[in-house]
């Protein structure tokens, strides 16, 4: 018997309604963008997974387009249909075909279009036939459509966040697809939602955390007869999309009414703990005020509105004023990304006294430009190794790159956004957090994984920005009430059930 040919391609990105950059083809470009046989030297994070996997069977994948950036805004509708008429024009080249994997997000956006990656399930779908398995990864802040559903034979989410089980959940998605090609199985699937949009602060997967419970159960469940997959999603909650919601997703063997009933029971069980998934915030001086208190250090500042992971521009100083109006003496660390004053304090060179205009120029609606007078303490060329999860060793640029002292307020000043994992931003820079009172962390998640041994306190902000702890007041447009926590009860909720 021939090899089965299976082709291997997608876009994954998450994006923003709510702000940050738009995301064109040069964001791809200086990040993640492989064509053909570039695809098959991947062997890290998802894609490299589902190629380990496939040439442990003997078989030699046929590559499409692969491209994944930071998250940003959205998708520029050029862009999309740049990279989306690539892939599909390959996807053609490659038929006839026994199967296709696509590595996707779930949370991409596109100019005029709120469902990107439902598109590409049904055209490829279309395009292949009916009898073709095609199987989507998806991240577990995916927003799980009916076209995702409906179209994909199987679905499967990443099963940790911190995200560190893309490789895996890569390798889970083969050997799902290898039991259909050898036909001992006959996924089918059911999605069960409730309107829960909460930010992940509470989101971990590990530890006490509500979503770590709710993942443990969802998990448990594949050890019942029939089920063969079983996935969580807390909504990435910064897009405005119809029928946004949170909840569980589970492929049965050719049993719908089971995959409905289980779909259902997660659905119902996420609605009962949404209280615990909402956080407690400060606003900045507050939490600087209580952080004083604290022996020791390090204090986080958790600054989650400026969350360049979900989208926001890293641009935001809200907490920087504060900390510098506060007029603490205790050392701190705010990370901004400002390409202008980059270039400035490079062009100056290191030691020398400037005022610079700095924040909220890259995406100005959450806040006012400000100038500060300072040292430029140090220079670099913003480059960095990832130390884990996705990106494993992946070499990151953040581009030229200042520390710019504001009395004892060190500014990291980047020219680039760049995902938080642990804390290579700041060792790149030569500052050890240990030394330092308070960190300021845009990130809802990992910096715990980053401080979570070493912290003396950590303190959730109330600051503006399109990345907020709570979603209480943000003016959706397209997602219509009642949702929580805009709504804390919502009588004769049932789950939607989509399949």
């Amino acid at each position: 018997m021939s090899s089965p040919r299976i082709a291997v391609g997608g876009i994954l990105t998450e994006c923003n309604h709510l702000g940050g950059l738009p995301i064109d083809l040069s964001v791809y470009e200086a990040s993640e963008l492989f064509r053909d046989d570039e695809v098959l030297q991947l062997d890290a994070s998802i894609v490299g997974g589902m190629l380990a996997a496939l040439r442990e069977r003997g078989v030699q994948p046929l590559p499409l387009i692969y491209a994944a950036a930071c998250a940003g805004g959205p998708i520029t509708s050029a862009c999309y249909e740049q990279l989306r008429g690539e892939w599909f024009e390959r996807l053609e080249r490659a038929m006839p075909l026994d199967a296709v994997l696509l590595p996707l997000h779930g949370s991409g956006l596109v100019e005029g279009l709120d469902d990107p990656e439902g598109d590409m399930i049904k055209e490829a779908r279309e395009l292949v036939g009916p009898d073709v398995p095609v199987i989507a990864t998806l991240d577990l802040h995916a927003h799980v459509t009916a076209e995702m559903v409906r179209y994909a034979d199987a679905l499967l989410a990443w099963e940790t966040y911190p995200h560190s089980d893309q490789y895996q959940t890569g390798q889970r998605a083969v050997r799902l697809l290898f039991d259909m090609l050898d036909g001992k199985c006959r996924p089918t699937m059911a999605m069960g939602k409730v309107p829960v949009v909460t930010s992940a602060i509470h989101g971990s997967t590990h530890d006490d955390d509500p979503f770590a419970d709710l993942m443990r159960y969802t998990k448990s469940l594949e050890a019942q007869d029939g089920v063969l997959s079983t996935s969580l999603f807390l909504i990435h909650p910064y897009m405005d999309c119809e029928q946004m919601g949170s909840g569980g997703l589970v492929v049965t063997d050719n049993d719908v009414n089971l995959a409905r009933s289980l779909a259902d029971d997660i659905a119902r069980k996420y609605w009962d703990r949404r209280h615990d998934l909402e956080p407690e915030t400060l606003p900045p001086a507050e939490a600087i005020r209580k952080g004083l208190g604290i022996d020791g250090a390090p204090v986080i500042l958790v600054e989650t509105s400026d969350c360049c992971g979900g989208g926001a521009a890293g641009d935001s100083i809200a907490t920087l004023s504060a900390l510098v109006d506060s007029g603490t003496e205790e050392s701190s660390v705010v990370p901004v990304v400002d390409p202008e004053a980059a270039k400035a304090c490079h062009a100056a060179g290191e030691g020398t006294q400037l005022t610079l205009s700095l924040g909220h120029k890259l995406d100005p609606r959450w806040g006012t430009t400000r100038q500060f007078t300072g040292v430029v303490e140090g220079l670099s060329d913003g480059e960095f190794v990832y130390t884990g999860g996705q990106f494993e060793g992946h070499l990151e640029q953040m581009g030229p790159t200042a520390v710019f002292a504001i009395g004892s307020v060190r500014v990291l000043i980047t020219t680039r956004a760049t995902y938080d994992w642990a804390d290579e931003q700041i060792r790149t820079v030569n500052l050890d957090p240990t030394q330092i009172k308070f960190i300021v962390a845009k990130n809802p998640m990992n910096f715990r994984l980053a401080y979570g041994d070493i912290a003396r306190g950590m303190f959730v902000l109330d600051t503006p920005g399109p990345t907020p702890a709570t979603l209480k007041h943000v003016d959706f447009k397209k997602l219509k009430r009642p949702y929580f926590p805009a709504d804390a009860e919502i009588e004769n909720l049932r789950p939607t059930i989509l399949t």
